[in-house]
């Protein structure tokens, strides 16, 4: 019998299908593998922004994860909005119980709105939980900004040390991501701490209001290319020609009145 490569996502839902649960569950899927869910929260959003958050009871979110693990299995878990210390506390007790590998942690710490969506008190329980467990941690520049103390990150020369200093405080591989920079050319980095390698992904800055979910669908797709058997850097390098290329073909799209999605299915929209 043929078997799927499983990815479990484990975040927020966002009703307005751009970013959170729903970007993640059309990216794995985009990218070939099978895609289940343990929703931590019920935004009620759009492409204008986040209007309110309500939150999934601790001991549902960790049913849904033990459902999933339990008949299903995983080969690879991304793990987004958790936006409370209990929360993060007991997502990081049940997939350790489970001993589950391929973590992929994406540090969703306010959204494209500005709107705050994990309580200050979580940002070091990730820290000193959930990060050292997961093979890769994927923040933005806001987010490293907070995991580096409030450390300003204005120029691009700044991310290769900013994204080895981040892999040595948190115990694991950094994809820190320079979409908030304001160059025309713009480099992620990529610093693999299980090799000691700084990789370089760079694109060209694409004018569009399409960016919303950006995070969330490279942090999967990163997810996905793991859960593929694919290594840590040819994953990095995969994720960013993935969302590099949705980013591109949803340009010129228009949903809503704000900050629409990128095209998650542009292989199949030819």
């Amino acid at each position: 019998m043929k078997k799927y490569r499983r990815v479990l996502t484990i975040a927020g839902s966002d009703s307005g299908g751009g970013a959170g649960i729903q970007a993640d569950i059309k990216t794995i899927s985009a990218c070939g593998c099978y895609a289940a869910s343990a929703i931590t929260a019920v935004t009620v959003q759009n492409t204008l922004g986040v209007k309110a958050v309500h939150a999934i009871p601790v001991e549902v979110i960790t049913q849904q994860i033990e459902a999933v693990i339990e008949d299903i299995g995983v080969d690879a878990v991304k793990i987004g909005m958790l936006h409370s210390v209990d929360v993060a506390d007991a997502v990081a007790r049940v997939l350790q119980k489970y001993g589950v590998q391929n973590i992929v942690l994406d540090p969703v710490m306010v959204s494209t709105s500005g709107h705050r969506l994990i309580e200050e008190n979580a940002i070091e329980s990730l820290v000193s939980g959930l990060m050292p467990m997961s093979r890769v941690i994927t923040p933005n520049i806001p987010e490293a900004e907070i995991l580096l103390g409030g450390a300003k990150l204005d120029r691009q020369s700044d991310l290769k040390d900013a994204a080895r200093v981040l892999a040595e405080r948190c115990g694991t591989s950094v994809l820190l991501k320079a979409g908030h920079l304001t160059e025309d050319r713009l480099v992620d980095i990529f610093y693999n701490a299980e090799d000691a390698e700084v990789v370089e992904l760079p694109s060209v800055r694409i004018e569009t209001r399409n960016t919303h979910g950006t995070g969330c669908t490279m942090s999967s797709a990163f997810t996905s290319m793991l859960a593929k058997g694919c290594s840590l850097t040819e994953s990095a390098k995969l994720a960013k020609d993935y969302i590099n290329s949705a980013i591109i073909a949803g340009a010129d799209y228009e949903i809503g009145h704000g900050f629409g999605p990128v095209n998650h299915f542009y292989k199949f929209n030819m």
